[in-house]
């Protein structure tokens, strides 16, 4: 049901940025993807409120419209799982030196058009200016906003940072902002930690064996 978020695993934000962050809701692994943290709308308007990008008030507002429209809610929930495939093809290459594949950016793109249109200017004078949005409790409202995380992070510095977890059952990304940038764990008392103790029962069997 869109109006009740679903007992799912808690959310992790170990990515940098929210477009990461949002490529992470679910374990890249083979031959398919595990631990789905997004199984409906209202799970899609608790993670845009618990990563910083909507408010309270536009949080409440989403979830009644979601209510109001179930149907359309699903529609834009699936727009959400769409959006999430298309970030993890296109950070996934990045990070490993590769040109994206055409499709998952064209993808990318479809979602960032609307996401542009909605943008708007706010401040100004001693204050600085900075972004805003119109439409702002539009049920597309999280896609757009992760859309434009997306474009941002492609469009920066940041972006040789962006590394893909070396753990074998893992396949988040995140950006490496540590001192020497030799980080290789989404975090490292999960995947770490897991590789540790692959490694000594490797070890371990070897000596049994021997």
């Amino acid at each position: 049901m869109p109006g009740q978020p679903s007992p799912a695993l808690p959310f992790e934000w170990v990515g940098g940025s929210p477009a990461l962050d949002f490529t992470n809701t679910v374990s890249w692994t083979a031959p398919e993807p595990t631990n789905e943290r997004l199984r409906s709308y209202a799970d899609l308007v608790r993670w845009t409120g618990e990563a910083g990008l909507a408010d309270a008030g536009e949080i409440r507002s989403l979830g009644r419209r979601a209510a109001a429209s179930p149907r359309e809610a699903d529609r834009v929930f699936n727009g959400a799982l769409e959006l999430r495939d298309a970030l993890h093809d296109v950070f996934g290459a990045q990070a490993a030196g590769s040109e994206p594949d055409g499709a998952a950016v064209d993808r990318l793109n479809l979602f960032l058009g609307p996401a542009l249109g909605r943008l708007r200017l706010g401040g100004g004078g001693k204050g600085g200016w900075s972004w805003g949005w119109n439409a702002r409790e539009e049920l597309e409202c999280p896609l757009w906003r992760v859309a434009w995380s997306a474009a941002q992070l492609l469009t920066s510095d940041e972006l040789p940072l962006l590394k893909r977890c070396a753990g074998d059952q893992c396949g988040w990304v995140f950006l490496d902002r540590s001192r020497n940038h030799a980080r290789r764990w989404c975090d490292m008392k999960v995947c770490g930690n897991n590789e540790k103790a692959r490694r000594f029962y490797r070890r371990k069997r070897a000596t049994a064996v021997d």
